[in-house]
């Protein structure tokens, strides 16, 4: 894994002047040298998306669905080198790395039933006024142009996935900029994509340096831009090109609240495993782990000492052991953000119950109580493996705790009253609301996004397709409806 990695070119391996070192974060060994694309090969692979557009769009579905199928199937046959590879890139521990392999299988292989079922005309009678008769519309769907896909680096092959499968689906080109700290795994879809008969300028991934891509965002041949990251980056991207289409997949600070129905042993230490696993899987860096803990209460004081014990049980370490649960963040620098805004909840009065720990890029699972409205910690998305506990009375209060906050992307309400359930989905300001487990549930054929700063648009294959499509109606005249 030390070898210099070539970018895809319009379906091609190619290598620039420059290159890149990408390093562990475990331990900061070498795990990649990749070649880093020239300005005129980044023109290249954009002219030549524009230019195949039109042809993609009209490429059989069949042929689109042949080869997300075969990416898919190819995974499958890589699952254990490649999962080896997020791990090394990316200090993933190698469990869920594996998982990471087995999402991204499952998004190419739901893009390969989309691409055969999407884009079918759906008719319309349009004699229900007099000025109508004998006419019959019919509505499909278009792609709105290329699209460029720019990817974080938490899930840095699934999340790469999100943005190349829908795109083929839908027969619109794509460019993938994977992020700089974890390139190898988008360069791997390269790889895969490359064995299959889609036409050449259809799809690039390139590894441009986050300094050079405000040119390409504004690049009036790309019309559609998905991004998942930060929300400062995020909106900066579309205040920048207000023109364009924008998917937006931002931060988060998700909550999970736990209500007094939610009462016996059995139920609190289900509740208590889950947050503490999902508040530290990934280190804590999914825009979708639990940050906050609302509970009831009624239920708090048993709560709470279940949550502390079930952190201080995850297993912490190097990332490649089978049996480690949180490995280190992506940076040493990601970690000394976390340990300030930590540092600062304590300073302000917050108890610390857990963790509160630094070693390099490592942060210890951190549990902390009664936090200060006004902190840091509070507002923003830690994106680290650190926990807040609040105690509140009833389901109002609990819900108006939810919605106390600037992002708005899922939330998880553990109760048993499908009532409750019900009105949780109406009054909580998110994109998804997970009954009887955490906020970090996702499918990822079902629509995922996020509401105020959140973001803009969905994913989930057939969501994505949505956005990077338009609908075009045909009206024939003359026909004997």
């Amino acid at each position: 894994m030390t070898s210099t990695h070539a970018f895809w070119l319009a379906g091609r391996q190619a290598t620039g002047d420059d290159t890149f070192d990408v390093t562990s974060p475990w331990d900061g060994r070498l795990v990649g040298t990749v070649a880093v694309p020239t300005e005129a090969q980044v023109e290249e692979a954009v002219a030549a998306a524009y230019a195949v557009r039109d042809e993609f769009a009209a490429t059989p579905a069949h042929v689109r669905a042949a080869a997300l199928d075969h990416v898919s199937k190819r995974l499958v046959e890589r699952t254990e080198e490649i999962a080896q590879l997020i791990s090394a890139e990316n200090g993933k521990p190698i469990k869920w790395a594996r998982g990471e392999v087995g999402r991204a299988v499952s998004v190419f292989r739901f893009a390969a039933e989309e691409a055969r079922r999407f884009n079918g005309g759906d008719g319309q009678r349009l004699d229900t006024d007099a000025g109508g008769q004998g006419r019959l519309a019919i509505t499909r769907r278009f792609p709105k142009g290329v699209v460029l896909g720019i990817a974080p680096f938490n899930f840095p092959l699934n999340l790469c996935a999100h943005k190349v499968a829908p795109a083929i689906a839908a027969g619109a080109p794509i460019i993938l900029k994977p992020a700089p700290a974890t390139p190898l795994s988008g360069l791997i879809l390269g790889e895969l994509l490359a064995e299959t008969d889609l036409p050449a300028g259809s799809w690039s991934v390139l590894t441009v340096p986050n300094d050079r891509m405000p040119a390409l965002v504004k690049d009036e041949r790309l019309p559609v831009i998905s991004f998942t990251g930060s929300d400062t980056v995020g909106y900066a991207i579309m205040d920048s090109v207000p023109r364009k289409h924008c998917t937006l997949e931002l931060g988060g600070n998700g909550a999970a609240v736990v209500l007094g129905d939610w009462a016996s042993d059995e139920d609190l230490d289900w509740a208590a495993t889950r947050i503490a696993t999902f508040s530290n899987y990934q280190g804590g860096q999914s825009c979708i782990s639990v940050q906050r803990v609302i509970a009831d209460a009624s239920v708090y004081d048993r709560l709470l000492p279940r949550i502390v014990a079930a952190v201080e049980a995850q297993v912490t370490g190097d990332p490649s052991d089978d049996k480690v649960d949180v490995g280190p963040l992506v940076s040493e620098a990601a970690a000394q953000r976390v340990e300030s805004w930590v540092d600062e909840a304590v300073a302000a009065g917050a108890k610390l119950l857990a963790g509160g720990k630094r070693d390099g890029a490592s942060y210890a699972p951190t549990v902390l109580a009664e936090v200060p409205a006004d902190v840091t910690i509070a507002c923003e998305e830690v994106f680290g493996p650190v926990l807040t506990v609040q105690k509140v009375d009833g389901e109002a209060e609990a819900f108006a705790a939810v919605n106390n906050s600037k992002f708005g992307l899922q939330a998880g309400i553990f109760t048993h009253d499908l009532q409750t359930a019900f009105r949780a989905h109406r009054a909580l300001e998110v994109g998804g609301v997970v009954i009887g487990d955490v906020p970090s549930y996702r499918a990822d054929q079902m629509p995922y996004g996020g509401v105020k700063q959140s973001g803009v648009g969905r994913e989930g294959v057939r969501f994505a397709m949505d956005d990077y499509t338009y609908e075009r109606v045909l009206v024939l005249t003359g026909i004997a409806l």
